[in-house]
């Protein structure tokens, strides 16, 4: 199966980064994480780019890296930002090059993971709790429109990436 391209979406701190790094071992295929990608082309971090440049900027860099990653032409597993899914050529463009697999996590889940974090800029000051909710609600319809949906509470992320590889047997006939 090491021509699949699996585009994992779900919001920030469902779990993209560390379960597809474990899928991409399994696969024996590279693993990429687009939030690291686009730190290394912008040369500073998200925080910066949002602070410095707006949320549209990165919104902007976030396509153009997934443009670059997903038209790579390999197998891999590409970890997207929590709000990749929300521009319709994201969409579009991942619905094509992959499967896309949605990590879903609830609101309690998502803060006791991200307790303590400072580099998520659309969390930061005040009243973060009501901003998750708030943006989780409007991106659900994007989430839940991915090809295989995986409720991340309560399980390791071991299990996740066992599940992952399980629904992929379907797409890879």
């Amino acid at each position: 199966m090491p021509e699949i391209v699996v585009i994992l979406t779900g919001f920030m701190g469902s779990g993209k980064s560390s379960v597809g790094k474990i899928v991409a071992e399994r696969l024996g295929c590279r693993f990429v994480d687009m939030d690291t990608e686009i730190i290394a082309a912008a040369g500073c971090s998200i925080n910066d780019i949002f602070a410095h440049d707006g949320e549209q900027s990165f919104r902007n860099m976030e396509s153009s890296q997934l443009e670059k990653i997903l038209s790579a032409g390999e197998g891999s597993v590409v970890a997207t930002g929590g709000g990749a899914v929300i521009a319709a050529a994201n969409r579009s463009l991942m619905r094509r090059r992959g499967v896309v697999v949605n990590l879903k996590v609830t609101l309690e889940q998502v803060m006791a993971r991200l307790k303590g974090c400072s580099d998520r800029p659309l969390l930061a000051g005040e009243d973060a709790v009501k901003r998750a909710e708030t943006l989780m609600d409007e991106r659900e319809q994007f989430y839940a429109a991915a090809d295989i949906r995986i409720d991340t509470d309560g399980k390791s992320v071991e299990d996740v990436a066992t599940e992952i590889l399980c629904c992929l047997k379907g797409f890879a006939a």
